[in-house]
């Protein structure tokens, strides 16, 4: 799950707002026309590794949501009680949509604000090898979109808090915006983030996801320009994702002191509710972050590596169980 220097490059260039620092190995993207996704340059396009999204998709059954919430009233409720929203990230099909299935109820009952679901793909630029490593394990046991929302339309009802599904912007455009934003709206899924796209190119995004009542969520780094910042955070819907570091998703050993100046000056700038992610994994960081003002906290790797390691799923389950009371428990 690699990128060439040349992407890296070209995606600093034209995706300001973002900055990834390339893994190590190399594998395969599926390539767009340039003209379609200029943003967008891929390398080793002919791997058979990435997700397949069929042309035709059979009907999907719009889901009842019970008493599920979006993301704007899940932040205006916890603004109100004073409370910090947590949110966890999983992998979809890490290690089987079973366990998926099994881990968002668990994630909900254990009382998180707002589930991440990230759709696996061939080359995750934005991620660690933690994540990389649980899109490659999803993908070879066969899973795709297809199959994320067959198990999105089951597990929906059962699940009350918002899901918000993490995509890179390949598979929305083989699917085509407008109708991938009609799928996920019809299973329950409230909001989206596709963090290789640049604000410039995000027009057709956040019209088709406005249509469906999908917030499209937008990222912010530490080496965002503060005007394009203050653009970035007007244009977001649902919240503004505050990348608290320059680089991959993935555990770190401390928080940069950075991200209390970034979250003054967001403040200053919008109302709107920032969560911060991107090396988020341990108590400390929840409740150093949350004290610095941040209205949600977003822990993925961490998440990820329990479920992707565990010697058995019941195992995996339990101790995610355990770990994700342990940080909400660090939140006021």
């Amino acid at each position: 799950m690699a990128f060439s220097p040349s992407f890296a490059s070209s995606l600093s260039s034209r995706n300001p707002n973002l900055s990834f620092a390339p893994p190590s190995s190399q594998n395969c993207a599926s390539s767009l026309p340039p003209s379609r996704n200029p943003n967008l340059s891929f390398s080793s396009p002919g791997s058979q590794n990435c997700v397949s999204l069929p042309k035709s998709l059979p009907a999907v059954a719009s889901v009842s949501l019970g008493r599920s919430m979006g993301i704007t009233e899940t932040f205006n409720r916890l603004r109100e009680q004073g409370k910090v929203a947590f949110i966890p990230f999983i992998t979809a099909g890490d290690p089987d949509l079973s366990t998926t299935s099994k881990a968002l109820k668990s994630l909900d009952s254990c009382g998180s604000d707002i589930i991440e679901l990230g759709l696996p793909y061939s080359d995750p630029l934005a991620d660690g090898p933690v994540i990389q490593a649980a899109s490659t394990r999803a993908l070879a046991k066969g899973t795709n979109f297809d199959s994320v929302i067959s198990m999105l339309q089951e597990v929906r009802p059962h699940v009350s808090c918002p899901i918000a599904l993490f995509s890179y912007y390949n598979p929305i455009l083989k699917r085509g915006v407008a109708k991938f934003m009609s799928i996920i709206e019809n299973v329950g899924v409230h909001g989206l983030v596709v963090p290789d796209v640049p604000l410039e190119e995000t027009q057709i995004l956040r019209s088709e996801a406005a249509k469906h009542n999908i917030d499209l969520v937008l990222l912010t780094t530490p080496t965002t320009p503060n005007d394009r910042m203050k653009a970035i955070a007007e244009a977001s819907e649902g919240f503004l994702y505050l990348v608290s570091s320059v680089g991959v998703t993935g555990a770190r050993s401390s928080v940069s002191l950075r991200v209390q100046y970034l979250l003054q000056e967001i403040k200053k700038a919008t109302n709107k509710p920032v969560a911060v992610g991107f090396g988020i994994s341990k108590p400390e960081h929840v409740k150093q972050v949350a004290g610095w003002g941040a209205d949600g906290v977003i822990v993925g790797s961490a998440m990820v590596k329990i479920l992707g390691e565990a010697k058995s799923t019941e195992e995996g389950l339990k101790e995610l169980e355990s770990f994700t009371k342990l940080l909400k428990a660090a939140l006021p």
